[in-house]
């Protein structure tokens, strides 16, 4: 059975203090503490790339678990802001760990939703050329694309990266998926001319209309109830999204972590980064895992132990 054997994330040292910026963007703590639920976002050094994230990240998935290079099978990132346009990023990481040269190597061009996709795409991929290890990357680091003048992205997005070891005897087994995108409203979420642009009322509506309807749905695909579930893992976009989706699903606030204060909205690195901390509970039997944000997209799994 292909799964999540293990993960490892890395977040940079460096932080962006909201509580610094209150009077230039007319904050109160009120608003960075229960509305953003943001303190601080992380940002990479001006050395460090795409590439570089993934490598960090796979260091510390080495500190966890033995790996043999020559076994890994496939390798993918899931990114929207590479390294360059050409190469794909997944070819240098596969050059910068040494990989093998039988190692299958593409990116995914998703954001908030990437990591769901990604679980999807890299089991289907391995199961369907009988493939025993692959990693997973997830590295977006919009630090490369804020304007530092924006309130709507600035206090929101962090750089972080993390990384899936996947294959056979998991933690962590891979459910049945929800899948959905408005293409039509892509401008509310979009980069042009390398500087990020976010229409964050549209994206908070889509967020409250959309997954309130796609979690019953993605239960009904896995045959189980809300209260079979241990833990909800919504994409980590601001408290109040998270707040609102948990209100208009009637979960159990104590199901419903929001842990990201320090370091921000780590775009398509965010469910894998909370989910690194779960993933030893032997408390928690099966996890939901949603995200949704840019394209407008969203993807929903479950995961068993």
């Amino acid at each position: 059975m292909i799964g999540i054997k293990e993960i490892a994330s890395y977040i940079p040292k460096k932080r962006n203090s909201n509580s610094d910026l209150k009077d230039k963007f007319d904050m109160d703590d009120l608003f960075i503490t229960d509305k953003i639920g943001i303190k601080s976002v992380s940002v990479k050094n001006l050395d460090q790339d795409t590439s570089d994230l993934c490598v960090e990240a796979f260091r510390n998935l080495e500190k966890k678990v033995s790996i043999e290079k020559s076994k890994i099978e496939c390798l993918f990132v899931v990114t929207q802001n590479p390294d360059y346009n050409i190469p794909h990023t997944s070819a240098i990481v596969h050059g910068k760990l040494d990989m093998p040269e039988n190692c299958a190597c593409f990116d995914i061009s998703l954001g908030c939703s990437g990591y769901v996709y990604g679980l999807s795409v890299i089991k289907s991929f391995m199961i369907q050329n009988e493939m025993k290890q692959g990693l997973l990357f997830t590295a977006d680091p919009y630090s490369k694309v804020i304007n530092k003048e924006d309130k709507n992205t600035s206090i929101l997005f962090g750089d972080g990266a993390s990384v899936s070891f996947i294959g056979n005897n998991p933690k962590l087994e891979i459910g049945s998926f929800t899948f959905g995108t408005i293409g039509k409203e892509f401008e509310n979420l979009i980069c042009k001319d390398n500087i990020l642009a976010m229409n964050g009322r549209a994206i908070f509506n889509f967020a409250a209309k959309k997954i309130p309807k796609d979690i019953p749905e993605l239960l009904q695909r896995n045959n189980l109830s809300k209260d079979d579930i241990d833990l909800f893992i919504f994409h980590q976009g601001s408290k109040y999204i998270v707040d609102t989706i948990t209100k208009r699903l009637k979960l159990d606030k104590s199901k419903v972590p929001f842990k990201v204060e320090e370091y921000g909205n780590t775009i398509s690195s965010s469910i894998p980064i909370l989910l690194e901390s779960e993933i030893d509970n032997p408390k928690l039997k099966k996890i939901v895992v949603s995200g949704f944000g840019v394209g407008l997209s969203w993807s929903s799994s479950v995961l068993f132990k």
